[in-house]
């Protein structure tokens, strides 16, 4: 019984900590927005997971969401609008790894136990490079309020995998969004969010069971250049 006290003492004060975390935070984490591409691009005006992210920022009562991505390139990750809600992107270059659209678990597991360094990443949104998150954040907290932010930003990972197993690789943005709850919370409330981020689109995605039931041929299709529809056009 005193056990289960103690247990039960220590899941409030946690609980507590994460809530105050997240109160003093311009964001609110969702999580992730897809497990395989629908379409090439992927986050971009009338994309069924940019409407999804869409619809689930505003059923959050906001009007501004991110989506982070892992980038291939520097010319693109363009903030928009989706009916009334703007989506801001943001893409994370890693100087040490380049452009590796594979989870390296090595990395994963030194990142929750050491902290992930700033220094070994620049940003990119709307063609912008950005040397340091901080500078990021606040190019796109400007562009937020140019837009009539009206709520918290509702932050979502894109999560798309080329390749492999949608389930146990997170996909694309999943470093960048930790290393924003890192930024924003601290690492225990980032642990919490990572795992809650993780769940999410099978809870909350009305394309879930669609994309796992279709992995092979949807990653086919994209590795073919099947599911492009724009051409110029980046994600």
């Amino acid at each position: 019984m005193k056990g289960k006290i103690i247990l039960l003492v220590i899941i409030l004060i946690f609980g507590s900590y994460v809530a105050v975390a997240q109160s003093m935070s311009d964001f609110e984490p969702a999580g992730r927005a897809a497990f395989v591409k629908l379409k090439n691009p992927d986050m971009y005006k009338g994309n069924p997971h940019s409407k999804f992210v869409a619809s689930y920022t505003e059923k959050k009562g906001s009007n501004t969401a991110l989506v982070v991505h892992v980038a291939g390139h520097t010319t693109g990750y363009p903030n928009y609008h989706e009916d009334d809600v703007y989506i801001l992107e943001l893409g994370v270059i890693d100087k040490k790894r380049g452009y590796q659209p594979d989870m390296d678990w090595g990395d994963v597991i030194d990142g929750f136990i050491f902290g992930v360094s700033d220094e070994r990443y620049n940003y990119v949104s709307d063609g912008i490079v950005f040397e340091h998150l901080d500078d990021a954040l606040a190019y796109l907290d400007k562009k937020a309020k140019e837009n009539g932010q009206n709520g918290k930003k509702i932050l979502f990972y894109h999560g798309s995998v080329r390749s492999g197993s949608p389930i146990i690789n997170q996909g694309c943005g999943f470093a960048l969004y930790y290393l924003i709850l890192i930024h924003e919370y601290g690492r225990l409330p980032a642990y919490y969010h990572v795992i809650t981020g993780a769940i999410f689109p099978y809870l909350n995605s009305p394309y879930a069971n669609y994309e796992l039931s279709h992995i092979s041929e949807l990653q086919y299709y994209y590795n073919n250049n099947q599911l492009n529809y724009l051409d110029n056009q980046f994600d």
